[in-house]
């Protein structure tokens, strides 16, 4: 069930997938899939990325940091950026990720930013350029490198690493004498007390973030103990089981669904943000799950009327930052390929780096460029200072791990058993086994 249709699964608004509020629409028939703009006789490299439909009109503090690095590259290079864009209007659309697959492999541009399930896709098949020779890369974190590094090439860099967190209405929280979780077990007790005190749906969800849970609790140990390579190893050559991993994230997600503490149709149907963001704001909802830049965008979460905390998932371990990879990755034969490799110096530059993540008050790709968080962001902060996080796209790993445990996430959400989603998880590794 899942090896034919995992290639279709997109996650919308990772990192900068949500943040570029690119101009233009086209979302009906196929010829208007993607809006292009670019002008004739000029040295132009093309960049494919998504656009944010949610509230366009709206400020967008990471929309204009983007836009800063990318003036840049065009005043240093003399070169026109020319955007490509799409969004899928909903959920029976052609995701990003169709669109993104079918135009890396049909080299229609030189620049797109990719989902971590599209980097490794791709990067697999060596539609993606090697970038381990650029200057820029010598200062990438180390996680940035192991996320997006395959057959020892790095296929994609990005401009900021996306963690994703639990967004508390902290305000309800103190108004019912509730602690914020710590464990499973607290975040369920949570729950209970909102549902009984006339919370309908305590948790908002939607149908891309819920595998933030089973990361947490599946891989808190791996990535936080002494052993994380021989793990790695295990599951690589079929000793573990993958399954084994996710079996205790579905079942606290079971748990949840069961009890009405999320709302599975609407989850199964509902856009990031979209679905669930509107109840949140109103104080409906008082937990939420998204990424860090959420917290600072005024078309997500940047401008609550409550006292927002962003922390880490439930897990074993405390609370748990979730870090999916994503980036920017080069066409192996993009019609302007020094062009883009040029531009990706730039706005990759440990200059233009610190220029976006200032603007846009996030975590850098690059280990010299820190900068303060927003005051909601610092429990999430915290923990990544202490390096405490857990990867949820890794290219070492046979299977893809962001895209395939979306998909399955969503078999559950449509009433699958954990069982039956366990025994995807141990097809997809024995498919892995044979390749």
């Amino acid at each position: 069930m899942v090896k034919n249709t995992i290639m279709r699964v997109t996650i919308l608004c990772l990192a900068g997938l949500a943040a570029l509020s690119l101009s233009g629409c086209g979302l009906g028939g196929e010829k208007d899939d993607v809006v292009i703009s670019e002008e004739e006789d000029e040295r132009v490299v093309n960049l494919f990325s998504p656009m944010e439909k949610t509230d366009p009109h709206a400020e967008n503090v990471a929309r204009s940091a983007f836009d800063k690095t990318i003036v840049m590259a065009e005043e240093k290079l003399g070169i026109k950026v020319a955007y490509r864009t799409y969004t899928a209007e909903d959920y029976q659309d052609k995701t990003y990720d169709d669109v993104s697959l079918d135009r890396v492999r049909n080299n229609m541009d030189d620049l797109y930013l990719l989902n971590p399930d599209i980097v490794k896709t791709l990067g697999e098949e060596g539609k993606l350029l090697d970038l381990s020779g650029l200057s820029c890369a010598k200062n990438l974190r180390e996680v940035v490198k192991t996320a997006n590094t395959i057959d020892g090439k790095l296929v994609a860099i990005p401009q900021e690493v996306v963690a994703y967190g639990l967004f508390i209405n902290k305000d309800m929280f103190d108004e019912h004498n509730l602690e914020l979780p710590e464990t499973p077990e607290d975040f369920l007790e949570c729950c209970r007390v909102f549902k009984e005190n006339g919370i309908e749906t305590p948790v908002g969800a939607n149908r891309w973030w819920l595998e933030t849970f089973v990361f947490a609790q599946g891989f808190a140990d791996m990535y936080n103990g002494d052993d994380t390579e021989a793990e790695i190893a295990k599951l690589n050559s079929g000793e573990s089981k993958y399954s084994d991993y996710m079996r205790p994230g579905f079942e606290f997600l079971k748990e949840l669904i069961d009890k009405g503490y999320i709302d599975a149709k609407k989850a199964y149907v509902s856009e990031a943000i979209d679905g669930e963001g509107p109840d949140f704001l109103a104080g409906k909802t008082p937990i939420v799950m998204a990424y860090w830049g959420a917290a600072n965008t005024e078309t997500a979460y940047g401008k609550p009327d409550f006292n927002m905390q962003v922390i880490g998932f439930p897990s074993s371990r405390g609370q748990m930052p979730v870090v999916p990879i994503t980036g920017y990755g080069v066409g192996v034969d993009a019609e302007h390929l020094e062009d883009t490799k040029d531009m990706l110096e730039v706005i990759l530059s440990d200059e233009a780096l610190k220029v976006y993540a200032q603007t846009n008050k996030v975590i850098s790709p690059s280990k010299n460029v820190k900068v303060d968080c927003i005051p909601a962001l610092k429990p999430l902060s915290d923990r990544l200072d202490e390096n405490v996080y857990v990867l949820a796209s890794n290219a070492g790993l046979k299977v893809e791990q962001w895209g395939n445990t979306c998909l399955i996430v969503r078999e559950l959400l449509n009433g699958s058993t954990v069982d039956e989603c366990m025994e995807m998880f141990d097809e997809l590794q024995e498919e892995s086994l044979e390749k």
